[in-house]
């Protein structure tokens, strides 16, 4: 931590990172939690940032049905899934998840008294996973996963994971790849199951206000088609504009939504478009200003799942460049015709499935703008794309079911 410090204090001044709810992470129980009666049983869920609260939002609701004499509480890493946590769950049930320091995470132990935690995805802290398990919890990682980027790095620490590991009493993996990786790197062969992805149990999004906006704003202009670029990274946008430049000239009124995943480089990507002479509106500051022919830039939290049910085409970002991808579910659910790069290591099976169905267009940066016209060219060969997205995406849903299951199995254990 001491050696580590200067980056972490840079991430800090430069972007604002982790400053918020330091005390929280520091173990400062906040004011507003709605601590439990004596009575009350425990349920502690981590969920590291938007992606993993929208996983577990069914799971929560799940639980709460079934065990209507506990209390569930959410804690989160980033800023943006503290954000989307206290507006789903209630700020009184969400902190921020405690630096991996005795000091830090007694506190929360001692106050909440969880009867279970659980951890959603690949969260091995070795402090906090001893003390949970030594006061007594169950322990279970959900909706677990070992990445193609992570695993060559677990698989050289396996032989100290193995003994972090054991405080841990139920795996529930989103594939048989991910549960044989889990037993590889430590996990007990008895406590790996395979309960597949929660994400595909994610509903679509009641849409916000700006989305009824938008498609009033864009009926009305006669404005489209609409292109959806979401997870943006780091040089994809100069791609992905140079391709929308490319669109105009055969839709002079098309539109592009533009969403990069990070906060700290809205200004960034808001820059590249000036840069570009590309007009644009940013999404904080549109007041119903016709949007043909330009680009909006999506500059908030929480809102982009919902965007993608305007689009004729999404692209899902992360994957032109060596990012390992983002969740190409979202899009799914609307059935529209969804487009990657090919860099998407961190959603293989799920990518895997969607294009052995023909369900996802997987591209080079080459390749991007002539897929883009195809699709916008030929109207039912872009539909018929977006139902198979749509129909893979319903056959693998229940997760939620399943991880309920054996969570409430775990906790009647004697």
């Amino acid at each position: 931590m001491l050696l580590s410090l200067p980056y972490w204090l840079y991430q800090m001044a430069r972007h604002g990172k982790y400053r918020k709810g330091l005390g929280e992470r520091l173990g400062q129980i906040p004011a507003r939690l709605h601590l439990p009666n004596e009575s009350d049983g425990v349920i502690w869920i981590h969920a590291v940032s938007v992606g993993e609260v929208l996983a577990v939002a069914g799971l929560v609701g799940e639980l709460q049905e079934r065990l209507p004499g506990h209390k569930t509480f959410i804690s989160t890493t980033t800023d943006t899934g503290q954000a989307l946590a206290r507006k789903r769950f209630g700020e009184e049930n969400v902190f921020y998840f405690p630096m991996d320091f005795g000091f830090a995470i007694r506190p929360y132990l001692r106050k909440l008294r969880p009867r279970l935690v659980v951890m959603a995805e690949t969260e091995f802290w070795p402090n906090f996973l001893r003390l949970a398990k030594g006061s007594g919890a169950r322990v279970a990682v959900v909706n677990a996963r070992i990445s193609d980027r992570s695993w060559p790095g677990y698989r050289r620490a396996r032989r100290w994971l193995g003994g972090m590991l054991k405080n841990v009493e139920l795996f529930l993996a989103q594939t048989a790849q991910d549960a044989a990786r889990l037993r590889d790197i430590g996990a007990m062969e008895d406590r790996v199951r395979v309960a597949g992805n929660l994400k595909f149990d994610i509903p679509a999004p009641g849409a916000p206000a700006i989305v009824n906006g938008l498609r009033k704003s864009l009926t009305e202009s006669g404005a489209g088609p609409v292109l959806v670029c979401g997870s943006t990274m780091e040089g994809e946008e100069t791609l992905l504009l140079k391709a929308f430049e490319n669109l105009l000239v055969a839709h002079p009124r098309a539109v592009m939504v533009l969403g990069p995943r990070h906060p700290e480089r809205f200004g960034e990507v808001a820059a590249l478009l000036e840069e570009m002479s590309i007009r644009f509106s940013r999404r904080s500051a549109w007041n119903g200003e016709v949007l043909a022919g330009a680009v909006l830039l999506l500059d908030s939290i929480g809102e982009l799942a919902a965007m993608y049910g305007l689009a004729d085409v999404a692209f899902v970002g992360g994957s032109l460049v060596p990012r390992g991808g983002h969740n190409i579910i979202e899009p799914a659910m609307y059935g529209v015709a969804t487009v990657v790069g090919n860099h998407t290591e961190n959603f293989r099976e799920i990518v895997s499935l969607f294009h052995s169905r023909e369900a996802v267009r997987i591209v080079g940066p080459a390749e991007l703008p002539l897929v883009l016209l195809e699709l916008l060219a030929d109207d039912g060969k872009r539909k018929a794309l977006g139902q198979r997205a749509l129909e893979a995406m319903r056959s693998q849903m229940g997760a939620t079911a399943r991880t309920a299951d054996e969570l409430q199995e775990l906790l009647a254990r004697p």
